[in-house]
């Protein structure tokens, strides 16, 4: 064949070939037989081995996986990949209901619902057509780019139809089927080689694989849920309209998907679902409510790390019913004790668990655990197992009984529980190896520093054998000291120093997140970061200042106080400073003392010019808070078109009304 007859029979069998796979993982309604398939993959091979230039980055033929990865480059998320806030009774989903309802002023709402599905959170762009990247969801704004991997699994299309937009993020997740994950164990145990205790933890593993021939071996599938980031894309006015989008152009969407009315339209789906659970092909942990229209999805926006407009509603937990052996004592990393039973091991949740928490001695006492005693062990998802109650008491010897130390288990400092805390504490600070341990593990996890490796084994040696003491030691680790421990080799010290070196470079965020200060977690190291934009600014500020950023109260400003009160957190901060971390900064935001400057602000109906999203930021900047009530602490109301209720509650207490020239000229007034 001449060059052209051989580039056009080469698209001929790519389309081909992706049109039997569409049939064959997508839709469940093969055309051909499994040896036709076969022909037509091979002949398509042989072409590009043959002539090299044939081959493009979407053929099916590259679905085999290559060769491995030195290590998994990050990925950061143009929008965030935000979790859901979940429901666990029916009266948390009236709630739920109730907000949305009196958030958009109607009496009904229609709801997209869908499966929970119990996987890995995945995005995938598509640039003109083409799959660019996928990548995992990571902390939310940054994942593991793992293309090659996702390249291998067969119900992702590698190219969209003719049409498709610019840039295209679509969001979904990646899952084992159960009669897959089934399979994968019988091939492992045929091969004397590692069973996984779930379909999750299988998909998991198999994702990230360095090596993606290992994961195109292994069968995964993708289902699609959502629409991330999109250029040249419009005409949506409702999320199942979406999906349906998502049907006509190749992807695997859950058949569960519907659209519903209401309180009762949602419970009865509820239950609808979580009766067919056992029979469906994947594993689910509950299901996905989600506000219909995408201009209310827009309306409600969203608060810290989740969405309004949307919720999960988990299935119960998972109970199983095991023996206490002992009761132990685990030293947090800051220092709070928690008592944790250890059990005769038991399958609950989808693994063994041998362990599972009391919380703390007032818990102990309220559900009367004793060593020897019969328990309810209950586990959801990634949730800690929990002792829920006694089944049948035992001995109750004296022995028997629990009784939280007075000295601590690791480091005989003295325990101490502050008066109206449930939690005691030891005191011993970074003098206690437990919590310099979990402080260095926390320092090194990968929504901190992300320094790949430094798990749990590693830490045990550098802090039992005093070479390590606080974070800033790492820094100073010399290669051939952590090839001379167990389990390690030049290689893989060679690896930690250079993950150890690689965090240097960071955000003012991770590095405040990654200190451990009580109460601070990642959205409020974000908050402090962006208000501050320095860690000197945020060292230096006082209660009253602390107290002016976004969601920092009394608590969170006395720990952040108090922790940089100390003259130990600041020689580990300068100590790790002087080995040479470095953060990204950023302009502090200006202290605003206009006519917004901490006045309190409520959006309401269709600004003519603003979306919401622009008038929230706008106050936010020049020092103001939005909030989504009214009550008698609201100082502004700025309404739109079509205000309702919102408006009417303000007219009745007196309060300021602003129209969007109002607005302008009262932020105008800070500049």
């Amino acid at each position: 064949m001449i060059a052209d007859e051989l580039r056009a029979r080469a698209a001929c069998l790519r389309e081909d070939i992706e049109q039997h796979n569409y049939r064959y993982y997508v839709l469940d309604d093969p055309l051909i037989s499994d040896p036709e398939f076969d022909r037509l993959f091979r002949e398509l091979q042989s072409l590009e081995a043959e002539h090299p230039e044939l081959l493009t980055a979407d053929s099916p033929t590259q679905r085999v996986g290559g060769a491995p990865a030195a290590e998994f480059s990050q990925a950061t998320h143009r929008q965030p990949m935000l979790s859901l806030n979940n429901a666990f009774e029916d009266a948390e989903v009236e709630a739920f209901d109730r907000r949305i309802r009196e958030a958009l002023e109607i009496d009904a709402v229609e709801y997209a619902v869908e499966p929970k599905f119990d996987g890995l959170a995945i995005s995938l762009v598509y640039e003109r057509g083409l799959l660019t990247r996928g990548a995992t969801r990571g902390d939310g704004y940054t994942g593991e780019d793992v293309t090659g991997n996702l390249r291998t699994v067969r119900s992702i299309p590698l190219h969209l139809p003719e049409g498709a937009p610019e840039v295209l993020e679509v969001r979904g997740e990646v899952l084992m089927l159960r009669e897959d994950f089934e399979q994968l164990n019988r091939n492992q145990q045929a091969i004397d080689g590692k069973l996984f205790a779930n379909p999750r933890n299988a998909a998991a593993g198999s994702l990230r694989q360095l090596d993606s021939r290992i994961t195109a071996g292994r069968k995964l599938t993708f289902y699609a849920y959502g629409l991330g980031y999109a250029e040249g894309l419009a005409g949506f006015g409702s999320h199942s309209q979406v999906i349906d989008y998502f049907k006509k152009n190749r992807f695997l969407v859950a058949p569960e998907c519907t659209v519903v009315k209401g309180l009762a339209g949602l419970l009865d789906y509820y239950r609808t679902i979580g009766t067919a659970r056992k029979g469906l092909p994947y594993d689910i942990d509950g299901v996905v409510y989600k506000v219909n229209s995408l201009t209310a999805q827009q309306q409600l926006g969203f608060v810290s790390r989740a969405p309004r407009f949307a919720v999960a509603h988990k299935f119960p937990a998972e109970e199983a019913t095991s023996t206490v052996l002992g009761i132990d004592v685990q030293v947090g990393r800051t220092g709070a004790l928690t008592p944790v039973a250890r059990l005769q091991p038991v399958f609950v949740g989808g693994v063994n668990v041998t362990n599972a928490t009391l919380h703390n001695e007032d818990e102990v006492r309220r559900k009367d655990v004793h060593v020897g005693d019969t328990v309810i062990v209950r586990r959801a998802g990634d949730v800690i197992p929990e002792v829920v109650r006694v089944s049948v008491p035992g001995p109750r010897r004296a022995e028997d009984r629990f009784e939280m130390p007075v000295r601590c288990p690791v480091c005989e400092s003295q325990v101490v529980r502050s008066e109206g805390e449930a939690i005691a504490r030891c005191s011993g600070g970074l003098y206690c190896s437990a919590q310099r341990k979990q402080a260095l593990l926390h320092f090194a996890s990968r929504r901190a520093m992300d320094i790949e490796g430094l798990g749990e084994r590693l830490v045990d040696q550098l802090v039992d054998l005093d070479l390590v003491r606080t974070p800033a030691d790492l820094y100073a680790l010399a290669e051939e000291k952590l090839a001379a421990l167990d389990r390690m080799a030049e290689k893989s010290a060679a690896n930690i120093t250079a993950a150890i070196s690689k965090s240097k470079n960071t955000t003012l965020a991770r590095l405040i997140y990654s200190l451990g200060i009580r109460n601070v977690g990642e959205s409020t190291a974000r908050d402090l970061a962006a208000h501050f934009g320095n860690l000197d600014a945020l060292m230096q500020a006082g209660i009253d200042d602390l107290q002016q950023v976004s969601d920092v109260g009394p608590v969170v400003a006395e720990s952040l106080a108090q922790f940089f009160s100390e003259p130990h957190n600041r020689e580990v901060i300068s100590g790790l400073l002087a080995a040479g971390v470095h953060y990204e900064t950023a302009a502090p935001r200006p202290v605003a003392n206009g006519a917004a400057a901490g006045r309190i602000f409520v959006l309401t109906g269709t600004l003519p010019g603003l979306t919401r999203d622009d008038a929230k930021a706008r106050i936010e900047a020049a020092g103001g808070r939005v909030t989504g009530s009214v009550s008698k602490k609201t100082d502004f109301v700025v309404a739109g078109a079509e205000a309702g209720s919102k408006l009417e509650k303000a007219l009745e207490l007196g309060i300021t009304v602003l129209d969007e020239q109002g607005l302008l000229a009262l932020l105008d007034k800070n500049d």
